[in-house]
């Protein structure tokens, strides 16, 4: 039997959606993003420390990847490695970026998502450092 025939139907759909919405995170494509959101999604900053920025809801949310995705043309999130197990995944990153001066940098992280129906509907986001 193959690994994917071990994994549950519910496990294998989180992690099919944490795999589109990160490559809609890449791809810069806030209507893919939200589309794989749910309405009352949650989403939690890693800044400010040392809670970071709270945003409910898609108008919230949204807002804040239309930001992140301006501010941020450059930015990639390379993942490491994903875990989930039904509704809930654990991935950690590298997130890298380019400032305006050209100078690039990187920094470590972990999401912890929960997924329902085949979207996320909550990532809470923390960092090393």
């Amino acid at each position: 039997m193959s690994t994917r025939q071990k994994i549950d139907s519910l496990t294998a759909e989180t992690l099919t959606a944490i795999t589109q919405f990160n490559d809609a995170i890449n791809q810069h494509n806030l209507a893919k993003t939200m589309e794989l959101m749910t309405e009352d999604c949650v989403f939690e900053n890693t800044f400010p420390p040392p809670d970071g920025e709270r945003f409910e809801g898609q108008a919230q949310v949204g807002a804040f990847w239309e930001d992140f995705f301006k501010s941020s043309p450059h930015s990639l999130f390379e993942l490491e490695e994903i875990f989930a197990y039904h509704d809930r995944a654990f991935v950690r990153w590298h997130y890298h970026w380019v400032e305006s001066d050209g100078k690039k940098g990187h920094i470590r992280g972990v999401d912890v998502f929960t997924v329902k129906f085949g979207m996320v509907s909550e990532k809470l986001s923390y960092v090393k450092g």
